[in-house]
């Protein structure tokens, strides 16, 4: 565990040889500097980057609403707010007991929670005040590249089994956040924790912020002319953008948020996060890269995405990454680990 071994420092060294000699009382000076000499733990440090990013969200989500108001219901809420209330309350315990593991985890789930809960519903409010749809100039940009999806949708729908397993990873997008977290939490890899909740969270601000410009439907097609395929979920939430694009959808259930954003796909990009993050965990590295690989393959049928929504979010990820890590490096402390901090 990251910080802990210098908590045990005073047990060997030169301490060894003052064995021999009559104990000396100690100063009130040396009680109180030796008490400020155990080492914060790494884990709870660099995270403000993240609750600065998550601020920035809220800022802005307040400043649409000034035009637009929501509603949310508040039995519906009460499920998300004991959620980030349980995760605050660890994230604090973590902190208080010097454990950087379950800081770190309960820091991490917490910071997505909130990042989950004010991205989907500013998403929501840029919607309802966007312009005319990109629909048309996505789908000819997708002509353009040559993207054929009538010719990739019957293909497809004559392998079911290919199916199941393309809209199993689509939709494990959580479990493969939950997974991550878990995992680096534990092994302690708090460096790399911090910079993939940064840059997932980073990227999907931008994302969000973008897709008020470009607003589209999605790359929806009729699941009832095919035989296997399953609805995409730009299919299932065509009459939620259509009511917050007319005003008509204005209360908020919070067990019921949907990610509406077509481009860019931040389903691609923080896949792609994973991808990262999952060469630090080196038994899923091979595994959950080829998973998260399958997840970005899956995104254009299943999530009812545009192409060029796809490179869109491939494209975000790898900066994203970079400014992230920048943010979050841990500065070199001012005070060697050990070293008698003044009272």
């Amino acid at each position: 565990m990251r910080g802990g071994a210098s908590a045990n420092s005073h047990d060997g060294g030169p301490h060894a040889r003052e064995t021999n000699r009559a104990p000396v009382a100690p100063q009130a000076d040396t009680l109180r500097s030796t008490a400020m000499t155990a080492p914060v733990p790494s884990a709870d440090r660099p995270d403000l980057p993240s609750w600065v990013l998550i601020a920035a969200m809220l800022l802005s989500l307040l400043a649409t609403q000034y035009s637009h108001m929501f509603s949310i219901d508040p039995v519906r809420a009460v499920p998300a707010v004991l959620a980030m209330a349980a995760l605050g309350a660890a994230m604090v315990t973590g902190r208080r007991t010097a454990r950087p593991r379950l800081a770190a985890g309960a820091t991490a789930f917490l910071q997505m929670t909130l990042f989950t809960v004010l991205g989907v519903v500013l998403a929501y409010a840029l919607a309802a005040q966007s312009g005319a749809l990109w629909d048309q100039r996505l789908a000819a940009a997708d002509r353009a590249i040559g993207f054929n999806w009538p010719v990739v949708l019957r293909l497809l729908d004559m392998a079911p089994a290919v199916i199941w397993v393309l809209g199993l990873a689509y939709h494990s997008l959580t479990v493969q956040m939950i997974v991550v977290i878990v995992c680096l939490s534990a092994l302690s890899r708090f460096d790399t924790l911090r910079t993939a909740v940064c840059a997932a969270i980073l990227s999907g601000f931008v994302t969000i912020l973008i897709s008020g410009l470009t607003p589209a439907m999605g790359n929806v097609f009729d699941p009832s002319h095919y035989r296997h395929l399953w609805p995409s979920v730009a299919w299932v939430e065509q009459g939620l953008i259509a009511g917050l694009r007319d005003g008509s959808h204005h209360v908020l259930d919070l067990t019921m948020l949907m990610g509406i954003v077509s481009f860019p796909s931040f389903h691609a990009t923080l896949a792609a996060i994973f991808i990262w993050a999952f060469r630090a965990i080196p038994r899923l590295s091979v595994p959950g890269s080829a998973w998260a690989i399958l997840t970005i393959i899956a995104t254009p049928v299943f999530g009812g995405h545009y192409g060029v929504d796809v490179i869109m979010g491939l494209i975000l990820a790898p900066p994203a990454i970079i400014i992230a890590n920048r943010l979050t490096r841990r500065r070199p402390s001012s005070h060697p680990v050990g070293a008698v901090l003044p009272a």
